[in-house]
């Protein structure tokens, strides 16, 4: 789904979505979880995933302005962290957040929940096919790679990027609205004694790291040039 298909979703439209989203990768997650040598080979691709990621964007991570912005991308978008908390807390106040979030903010929500959703499948995919290898320390970009392009689904992993930068730029434009940092601080007890912490926590993490990068663009630009260099990298083999 492009950034104009997502933005042209109705209310309705985006709730059937983001549940359907959260609960594919809730099923991938709880499958993962059911298998303790799967879950092992899971823990250890998104270790190594989480180290590539480090070093393509060691620059970004050491910049005094996109260090912090680096970061939130590097974990709480595109990294090894496990969303299932936040995912199910969204789950369980899906019909409320319906109800009083403008549209804009759910269309942002759907944008991070599906990078979630691919994530999770090409990580199942991935494991899968890497199987034993998981098992040793060491993997390299080489055998990685075989496995990337085993995989396959180019179209899917440009997906996955394309809708890293959407989702970096819906978060940009939700964190210049004023009223939005009064209404987070306003959510903070009552989101943590509801059992939304997780939630809460992500929206505050993301709203305060764009505010404070002062325009996003250069910075999403150089995110998705690396990481769609590194996908045809891994597709090409090196060729």
């Amino acid at each position: 789904m492009t950034g104009h298909e997502h933005s042209a979703l109705d209310r309705a439209t985006c709730s059937a979505a983001l549940r359907a989203l959260i609960a594919e990768a809730r099923d991938l997650r709880l499958a993962a979880a059911a298998d303790a040598v799967r879950g092992r080979r899971r823990a250890r691709l998104r270790e190594w995933q989480a180290a590539r990621l480090a070093r393509t964007h060691a620059d970004l991570l050491a910049n005094p302005r996109y260090g912090a912005p680096a970061a939130f991308f590097l974990t709480d978008l595109y990294g090894p962290k496990d969303f299932g908390d936040r995912d199910a807390e969204l789950e369980r106040i899906l019909p409320l957040m319906t109800s009083l979030l403008p549209v804009s903010g759910l269309q942002t929500l759907l944008l991070a929940i599906e990078v979630d959703a691919l994530s999770e499948r090409f990580d199942a995919a991935m494991v899968k096919v890497l199987g034993a290898q998981l098992d040793h320390a060491g993997m390299d970009e080489a055998v990685y790679g075989a496995a990337y392009r085993q995989v396959g689904d180019r179209f899917g992993r440009d997906t996955q990027i394309r809708l890293i930068g959407e989702t970096g730029e819906a978060l940009d434009a939700f964190a210049q609205k004023p009223f939005v940092r009064m209404a987070l601080k306003m959510m903070h007890g009552p989101a943590r004694m509801a059992g939304l912490g997780e939630l809460h926590a992500f929206l505050e993490r993301g709203f305060e790291t764009f505010k404070g990068m002062r325009g996003a663009s250069e910075f999403l630009e150089s995110i998705v040039i690396r990481e769609r260099a590194f996908s045809s990298a891994m597709f090409s083999g090196g060729d």
